[in-house]
């Protein structure tokens, strides 16, 4: 008995040792699966952070190109202007008024027809001081900073006739 005893006593020695080592390995390898894992974790934490950015990044870029894309249609629109004095004379009075018509453009596109406003003038008013409102007036559309050739007249006092093109790109698109 004492034979088998040191027979089987070197493989149960090395059993036992067997089983120390493997739950040694086991519990290493979980603490490097646990490292791993917290790399993983910070790793998707900087990659959804960095989607997160590279979104707002791209919305913020789509609304800036949005308003650029804007603006640039605005400064597109123009108004185009044409004013003459047209007199009315009967065997009792005369009348005499301005009228001054608009049009909006986009490019060389006319968008609208022709908008007419018609202001009287009495005798002996200055035409300078007879309000100059617009249908197109507003913040967003850019006001005409050229003046047309007949308020240039106007304002010089000679007379105008009212058949003449008063504005230098009527004609191009078939304005009589």
């Amino acid at each position: 008995m004492e034979a088998f005893l040191w027979l089987f006593l070197p493989v149960l020695v090395a059993a036992g040792s067997a089983f120390i080592v493997y739950y040694i390995m086991e519990a290493r390898s979980e603490v490097a699966v646990a490292k791993e894992r917290e790399a993983l974790a910070e790793a998707r934490a900087i990659i959804n952070s960095q989607k997160v950015n590279v979104e707002e990044r791209v919305r913020a870029t789509e609304e800036s190109a949005k308003r650029r894309a804007l603006d640039d249609f605005m400064q597109d629109l123009r108004v185009e202007e044409r004013s003459y004095v047209r007199e009315f004379r009967s065997a009792n009075a005369s009348k005499k008024s301005m009228v001054m018509q608009e049009r909006l453009f986009f490019r060389n596109i006319p968008l609208s027809n022709w908008i007419e406003h018609e202001l009287t003038v009495d005798e002996g008013t200055n035409l300078d001081q007879l309000p100059k409102d617009s249908a197109f007036a507003g913040a967003s559309l850019p006001s005409g900073s050229e003046r047309t050739i007949n308020a240039k007249f106007l304002q010089n006092g000679q007379p105008v006739d009212p058949h003449v093109l008063l504005t230098t790109h009527a004609g191009a698109f078939g304005a009589q």
